[in-house]
């Protein structure tokens, strides 16, 4: 028995009325009026995050992970409007990293709610440069050369989920790497690197399509030109994911790159850790040791202004994409959700025959968020 439902709500782009109508979890067709409607909710695709390593206390990358840490972060980013993501793995030993990418598959095999929201596994680690700075908050006795054959054991493990795998280019094996892993059809990214231009083009020519939260992950000081920054932007093969919080780059940076990169090569992740929506405060974790959230969800390295993360889930950078880095809000959403899906190679967002992921809010300009009304996965309402 076929069930059809129709969700109602403010177009972002044209602000008049927009009606999605779902058949049965899909998108059957899309009617956008043009009178306007501002007693309407906004209505928009659910929000696509390829890069979570935790939230609210819940952390992907710390001892032995649990489906059931898995499938309770779900719930929680769905109450974020993120309706589909990929779980994040982070730089550990071999094993812990086998461990936990197994244990997120077995949750998509297991919980229907995880199945449906988890898209993928992405892999930032263990293939990054050593040196401090690039390598960022990685732990540096685990970091490691490029290692085709572990990709291929990690992809044993997840059941053919990992997605995205992040590396640098100039490690020993990376072009190996990049060349079988893209094969294997997965997307490869760059991060975490110390790069020259050579690297990077090579990277690009053997597969690699993504940048992974460009401008972070690298040396606090580099030359005025050449560097790794301005060699991935000038690059139209690249795919950059940017981190739109405020605290890893500053509102003019962003607006900066992504009108470098252009329509559709810029995209909008969260890069949550499970410090991220926690009250202010100093705490202990498995990673960065003594970490301090800030009363502005900035996390850092106690003590230091060094960044241990990102404190703020992704529908708050959808905000501040807006309101500081002179982003449109259509433009915003499409950089959190269809843009993100097809850097992904993921089923695109709001057409008919999609899955229909939907998302209804509040918002005005200058509110730091997306006010949530109701969180749809596949035609049904899952959250608030």
């Amino acid at each position: 028995m076929s069930r059809n439902v129709e969700y109602r709500g403010r177009d972002p782009v044209s602000g008049g009325t927009l009606v999605v109508h779902v058949r049965d979890g899909r998108i059957a067709g899309v009617e956008t009026s043009y009178d306007p409607a501002p007693d309407l909710p906004w209505l928009a695709a659910g929000l696509v995050d390829l890069q979570v390593n935790g939230y609210a206390g819940l952390d992907l990358n710390d001892g032995v992970l649990t489906v059931a840490t898995v499938v309770a972060l779900c719930r929680r980013l769905a109450g974020e409007a993120v309706t589909r993501f990929l779980p994040t793995v982070i730089t550990a030993s071999a094993d812990e990293m086998l461990q936990r990418i197994g244990a997120i598959a077995r949750a998509v095999a297991e919980d229907p709610l995880a199945r449906r929201m988890i898209a993928g596994i992405h892999v930032e680690g263990p293939f990054f440069s050593p040196l401090d700075g690039p390598r960022g908050a990685h732990p540096v006795d685990q970091v490691r050369p490029a290692d085709l054959s572990e990709i291929r054991r990690w992809q044993e493990a997840a059941g053919g989920l990992v997605r995205i795998v992040t590396l640098a280019p100039e490690v020993p094996g990376a072009e190996a790497a990049i060349r079988g892993a893209t094969a294997m059809g997965i997307r490869v990214a760059i991060g975490h690197s110390a790069a020259t231009p050579a690297d990077i083009e090579m990277a690009v020519a053997a597969g690699a399509s993504l940048s992974t939260h460009l401008g972070n992950g690298i040396f606090a000081t580099l030359p005025r030109h050449p560097n790794p920054i301005w060699s991935q932007l000038a690059e139209d093969r690249l795919t950059a994911s940017l981190i739109c919080d405020g605290h890893h780059l500053p509102f003019d940076t962003a607006r900066a790159m992504i009108r470098a990169k252009g329509p559709g090569r810029a995209v909008l992740i969260s890069d949550s850790v499970a410090l991220a929506g926690m009250p202010p405060g100093r705490y202990e974790t498995a990673v960065g040791g003594a970490v301090d959230v800030s009363e502005e969800g900035k996390v850092s390295l106690a003590g230091t202004d060094f960044l241990a993360g990102s404190g703020h889930s992704l529908r708050v950078g959808v905000a501040r994409a807006v309101n500081g880095a002179g982003c449109s809000l259509p433009q915003a959403l499409a950089m959190a959700s269809a843009d993100a899906a097809a850097a992904a190679w993921l089923e695109p967002c709001l057409q008919p025959g999609a899955r229909a992921d939907l998302i209804r809010f509040d918002w005005s300009p200058g509110d730091d968020t997306l006010d949530l009304r109701e969180v749809v996965i596949e035609g049904e309402r899952v959250a608030p």
